[in-house]
């Protein structure tokens, strides 16, 4: 019998046997084959047999075409599965919205991105004043072909007449920039062309702009001039090695030029000061640390925040003509309190603050000083104030689980806030709350963890939970609102949110606590979160769906492998599974810094003990998994979804029809959005309709 026949026999009974969508599929419906080709290393004298090597050629023939089979099978397996237009509809109602990003003021102009219902993609306006009429200048909705393209406002000249703007494909990181005349409501001939750019920073007198680049050899600085002809000439980079990143500012008035150069994403970083005018070497600020300094100009001042000395925080203040570490003023001391961020707006410094996750906003002069503290009105995410200096004017944007997105405006001097722009959404936040409870984890360390859902929600053990975290790269994770959530709380769910070591809630301790040999501590945390939860009666193993994407999508690729008994259904998002291969692929050579490498035998014999590819066990009744990841995705190869998808494959001792292990893969989804609107409600969709198959959700 040919192949291809036996295949469409196995979709034809799929489809016949799944028809009531809960009856259990029989044993002779088997999932597409996948080729065992085994290729073993040996790494630090022990054998490592992978076989799925040949599953990690993106555009092999034999890929594509088991990609394809993937595809078409979960596409059968889930055709008649009741429910899916029904959440579709309401994904459209609660997406298919109007939205509004925080505006930069440049001159009288404001400038933003602003999406109307029936568009796919965010459109760049402008405003003249701010109740000015609003006018659209880069809409790629009437561009936009077959394959996404979507528009990202950049930096933005002083006096608001030019502008810099991203072109993204699909979801790729790479993008082409170009500048757009605001006068003339056209975009110039000049532009940089498909790479991974950066910080570009347009001079105040607008004969050019600098701007970094990823390049193969490492992170470079340029500076290019307008018109035909000009040439992009190198200033500072040579000899940085491919493992390192870069980030430009240029002051208001355009003199000086900060450079923060980083080693991967957790190394620490490197901060110089270069004089735009003369564009001599630049003078080095401080070098040489595994500490993190973020520094902006005040004026004719630099305000540096920094976990040197400080693992929760502090602030310093230092002026262009002696820029260096020592000669900086302590104007911030840590406290008991992590801070997120800084912002400098109304002649004030602004720092925003996590106490216990609970945001915090306090105001302080540049003497440190303490102004005024921004109160909020519940559990949410704050995003820092935008605006300048010596501007009175700012914005900034609150949002939880349970109350939609309002961008407010805000008058430092007068202490007014009103709201400029509201998600206006219809969703009842007054019938579900979000609370914060503590677990105590395996090494007995406390950790908290956000919780949503009805208000009038029973603790019977038997609710559906959507357990997600990231644990990861100094990143903290916040309630703020999400159309995927608020479906999820309506249909009865509770959202559970951990915040997990590795990320920054707790300073950069924190994030030590879950890097290197430490990883088995973000691992510990989640599934202890998902202990606590049954412990009290929020649901049961059978009602808990754990989900998580790119960092996250390790952590619960351990998660399942570690104790598959503790969960029912897994969604793996364009994830990092084959730890020991990790580093060879895409920018996986950035985050040797957070994870290591297997080149190392110490750091090889950690990695092995968690990396879920090399942690699958044959045999092991494993939750049901859904993978999604595609073509687009240049930042995490998405190759690692499709070995473990094989490998998981044949592996599990679950029936299909019960427990199924599926890959969603697209060709033009990727890291970075960018997707079309009623691309992200398909997408949604899919997720949400297969995780309520799998907890017996769908009617």
């Amino acid at each position: 019998m040919s192949r291809s026949l036996v295949w469409s026999l196995h979709l034809l009974a799929a489809v016949a046997i799944l028809a009531a969508a809960t009856a259990p599929a029989p044993a002779q419906v088997r999932y597409p084959e996948s080729r065992v080709a085994p290729v073993t290393d040996t790494l630090h004298g022990v054998a490592i047999t992978d076989n799925y090597r040949w599953l990690e050629d993106q555009q092999a023939p034999d890929t594509r075409a088991w990609i394809t089979a993937q595809n078409r099978f979960r596409e059968q397996l889930m055709a008649n599965l009741p429910g899916r237009e029904a959440i579709a509809s309401r994904l459209r109602e609660l997406l298919m919205v109007d939205l509004l990003g925080t505006p930069t003021v440049r001159g009288n102009r404001y400038f933003f991105t602003k999406r109307a219902a029936d568009q796919d993609y965010p459109v760049i306006f402008m405003r003249e004043g701010p109740t000015g009429t609003d006018v659209p200048l880069v809409d790629p909705n009437v561009t936009a072909g077959e394959v996404p393209i979507s528009v990202g406002l950049g930096n933005i000249a002083e006096d608001g007449s030019l502008f810099a703007y991203a072109v993204r494909r699909g979801g790729e990181d790479e993008t082409v920039v170009r500048f757009y005349d605001v006068a003339r409501r056209r975009s110039l001939p000049d532009y940089l062309p498909r790479a991974r750019n950066g910080s570009v920073q347009i001079t105040p007198d607008k004969r050019g702009f600098f701007f970094t680049r990823l390049t193969p050899q490492g992170p470079r600085l340029f500076y290019r001039a307008f018109g035909p002809g000009a040439q992009e000439q190198l200033l500072y980079g040579e000899g940085l090695g491919s493992d390192m990143g870069m980030g430009a500012q240029l002051s208001r008035d355009g003199r000086w030029l900060l450079i923060r150069v980083g080693r991967g994403t957790s190394g620490g970083n490197d901060l110089f000061l270069m004089d735009a005018a003369t564009r001599a070497a630049p003078v080095p600020m401080v070098t040489g640390t595994d500490r993190n300094y973020d520094a902006d100009f005040a004026g004719n001042r630099i305000v540096i925040q920094t976990d040197w000395n400080a693992p929760k925080g502090r602030v310093l203040i230092a002026t262009p003509d002696a820029p260096q570490r020592e000669r900086w003023r302590e104007i911030v001391p840590e406290g008991p309190y992590t801070i997120s961020g800084v912002s400098l707006v109304g002649g004030k410094l602004w720092v925003r603050y996590l106490q216990d996750v609970v945001a915090r906003m306090r105001g302080f002069d540049l003497e440190g000083r303490p102004f005024r503290e921004l109160a909020m009105p519940t559990l949410g995410t704050l995003s820092g104030l935008g605006g300048d200096f010596d501007r009175d004017e700012a914005f900034f944007s609150f949002g939880s689980y349970n109350t939609p997105t309002t961008v407010y405006r805000y008058s430092v001097a007068r202490d007014q806030r009103s709201v400029f722009w509201r998600q206006n959404v219809r969703f009842d936040t007054d019938a579900y709350e979000v609370r914060q409870v503590w677990f105590t984890s395996r090494d007995g360390t406390r950790v908290p963890m956000f919780v949503a859902h009805r208000r009038d929600l029973a603790l019977d053990g038997t609710n559906p939970v959507y357990l997600t975290g990231y644990g990861g790269f100094n990143i903290s994770q916040t309630p703020g609102f999400s159309a995927q959530y608020a479906v999820w709380m309506e249909r009865g769910g509770i959202v559970a949110v951990p915040n997990l070591r590795g990320g920054s809630e707790f300073g950069e301790a924190w994030h030590r606590a879950g890097m290197f040999g430490n990883k088995h501590n973000v691992f510990d945390d989640f599934i202890a979160a998902a202990e606590w939860l049954v412990a009290n009666r929020y649901t049961s193993p059978d009602q808990i769906a754990i989900a998580g994407g790119s960092n996250g999508g390790l952590l619960v690729g351990a998660a399942l492998t570690q104790r598959p008994d503790l969960f029912r259904a897994v969604v793996c998002s364009v994830p990092l599974l084959d730890m020991l291969r990790y580093e060879r692929f895409l920018l996986g050579r950035f985050w040797v810094s957070e994870y290591g490498a297997a080149t190392d035998s110490a750091q090889f014999r950690y990695l092995r003990a968690y990396s879920p590819y090399q942690n699958t066990r044959p045999g092991a009744r494993y939750p049901a998994v859904l993978f999604e990841t595609g073509d687009g995705d240049t930042r995490v190869a998405p190759l690692h979804a499709r070995k473990m998808t094989a490998l998981l494959q044949a592996a599990t001792s679950a029936p299909v029809g019960e427990r199924p292990i599926l890959l969603k893969y697209d060709t033009e989804a990727g890291h970075s959005g960018g997707l079309p609107i009623a691309k992200t409600v398909e997408d949604t969709t899919l997720r949400l309709h297969w995780v309520m198959w799998q907890l017996g959700m769908l009617r």
